[in-house]
């Protein structure tokens, strides 16, 4: 299966948001800020993109986005709890009006049985609409091929949102 072309995705997010006037952000670990890297490949990203968060570490989700550590401590930083305060932080600590977090193990090490290498939890924000969480399982792939379909997967993600209608 093709994977879509993050260009073409990032193009259209853009459109979408400039069509509304919507501002995004992204709150990123196990991508390390490659869903941002996708957005800002396109000239004129300013219009929409307002920031990224690159928060690989429990204390960087904590200090940069406020997740609780209760949170992580409780669910782990790869978890739909996680992911969704992130999101939400990500939020209010920036000016967008929709902002993706993706937290995940990309491996090839650092999985479990109960999370296996290739987990990766997105929320995803959008003022007004409530928070969506997404939990993929890419398999056994390698760590290029698992960040790479969760940039696709955030991407689309937002796009999504910014298609809601109030």
């Amino acid at each position: 299966m093709p994977t879509p072309d993050l260009p073409r995705l990032a193009e259209h997010l853009l459109d979408l948001c400039r069509a509304q006037s919507l501002r995004i952000a992204t709150a990123e670990s196990c991508t390390g800020g490659l869903v941002a890297g996708a957005i800002t490949d396109i000239a004129g990203s300013s219009d929409a993109f307002d920031r990224g968060f690159v928060t690989y570490s429990n204390a960087a989700k904590e200090e940069m986005l406020g997740v609780a550590h209760e949170i992580i401590e409780r669910y782990g930083a790869v978890s739909a709890e996680t992911a969704r305060a992130m999101a939400s932080g990500a939020v209010e600590r920036s000016f967008a009006d929709i902002a993706v977090s993706i937290t995940g193990i990309a491996g090839p090490g650092g999985g479990s049985v109960e999370k296996p290498v290739g987990l990766v939890h997105f929320a995803c924000l959008r003022k007004g609409f409530g928070v969506e969480h997404v939990e993929r399982r890419f398999g056994p792939e390698t760590r290029e091929a698992i960040r790479r379909a969760a940039v696709v997967q955030a991407l689309e993600l937002m796009i999504e949102a910014a298609q809601r209608r109030p």
